[in-house]
């Protein structure tokens, strides 16, 4: 049923029509806020985030057609709540979930500029998608909880039903063996 929805939103956003939007919003509101509250931590900041997520998804079908509308959507929002966070934050560093996370990652992907840059080229991208798709579903979803969606170690622990100490330690040898992965594939570290 759940696909059948997206399926209906994208044909009606296809269509340009206006209760496409709505339902769009309807369904996905609550979990548009959440994503933009992880990194923003700020309700009016996440509220205006969503609100231009709407506008983009209804400027971007047509001529695109996601096949995945919550990943389509989360990407969006995701990174819409990035630059609002870029700009508030660019003068004052450190204490957030954004920070954390990038820290994190900054062991094995630390180049030549910040690491969020990296993480947006496609190449990168590819290549942690090729390493997460050789991990167990409980591995990929830890990482992905943290490292897309910025999610607090507690969270993820409380959702997989885990000891936070063994969150971290999943978190710390993933880390490690994308690092090896990474250098494999020929990705200056």
């Amino acid at each position: 049923m759940r696909q059948d929805d997206d399926i209906q939103i994208v044909n009606l956003l296809f269509a340009r029509q206006e209760s496409g939007l709505k339902k769009l919003e309807e369904k996905y509101n609550k979990y548009c806020l959440t994503i933009a509250n992880r990194i923003l931590f700020d309700n009016e900041d996440s509220k205006e985030c969503v609100n231009d997520a709407w506008l983009k998804i209804w400027n971007s079908i047509p001529p695109n057609r996601p096949e995945n509308l919550a990943g389509y959507l989360a990407k969006i929002v995701r990174n819409l709540a990035l630059n609002c966070y870029e700009k508030k934050h660019a003068a004052k560093r450190g204490g957030g979930q954004v920070e954390m996370s990038y820290d994190e990652l900054s062991e094995c992907l630390a180049g030549k500029g910040r690491v969020d840059e990296n993480l947006e080229k496609n190449e990168l991208s590819c290549i942690i998608s090729k390493f997460l798709k050789q991990k167990g579903e409980q591995k990929r979803t830890i990482f992905i909880q943290r490292y897309f969606y910025f999610a607090e170690v507690s969270d993820i622990a409380d959702r997989m039903g885990m000891k936070e100490s063994s969150v971290r330690s999943a978190l710390s040898r993933m880390r490690k063996e994308l690092k090896n992965y990474l250098e494999q594939e020929g990705i200056a570290i």
